[in-house]
């Protein structure tokens, strides 16, 4: 792991997104909440929390922190792209940008496990950073093309 002892506390957040293409069968179903599994959105919800504060668990070099926060999201892109963002957010000497990215990553996982009884062709097609504060490198913000 990297020393991060020398390092000065500082509030540090970290968005992050995953988007999510389906048939717009399946959205609409996740949408009115008849999925045979049950509530996609609530169960996704608390899968990516839940990955958030256990990202050092999967990840090797990741170190542990103590999260103040960590809010996920979803929204429709199209008739067919579900998007999941997460927000995490600490005071500490090393960033959360792993925790956001592990969230939307295991909330993707979970739609797709919800709903792959109605729609084997779901595609998780992207995973990104989209933003994050604080810190001794600054502020990232991604440019969108």
């Amino acid at each position: 792991m990297v020393d991060v002892s020398g390092k000065e506390v500082t509030r540090r957040t970290a968005i992050a997104r995953s988007r999510i293409r389906m048939r717009p069968e399946t959205l609409n179903m996740i949408w009115e909440g008849t999925v045979g599994k049950g509530d996609v959105l609530a169960v996704a919800q608390v899968a990516g929390i839940m990955a958030a504060k256990k990202t050092a668990d999967f990840i090797p070099m990741c170190h542990p922190i103590p999260l103040k926060s960590v809010d996920i999201r979803f929204h429709e892109e199209e008739d067919s792209l579900l998007v999941v963002e997460a927000e995490a957010k600490t005071d500490n000497v090393t960033g959360v940008e792993m925790e956001a990215l592990t969230a939307v990553s295991m909330a993707s996982l979970t739609v797709y496990d919800m709903c792959k009884s109605v729609d084997k062709g779901i595609i998780i097609e992207e995973t990104c950073l989209l933003s994050k504060t604080g810190g001794k490198s600054g502020d990232y913000h991604r440019e969108e093309k």
